[in-house]
């Protein structure tokens, strides 16, 4: 793996855990539950890894 896929790995996590964390938190400011909030985050989080390694695959 090359310093340059490293480093574009480490950008989409990094995506990745901002827009989990910013979703999880505006779940729980409109009165989810906090297991419902982090799922909320988690699911959004996925989505968007999912999304990154399809356009990746697509790539190649």
């Amino acid at each position: 793996m090359s310093p340059q896929q490293t480093l574009a790995l480490l950008l989409a996590l990094s995506t990745a855990l901002n827009i989990a964390i910013t979703a999880g938190l505006l779940a729980r400011s409109a009165d989810a539950s906090t297991p419902h909030a982090i799922l909320t985050g988690a699911g959004a989080a996925a989505t968007l890894l999912g999304l990154y390694f399809a356009a990746v695959a697509a790539y190649h």
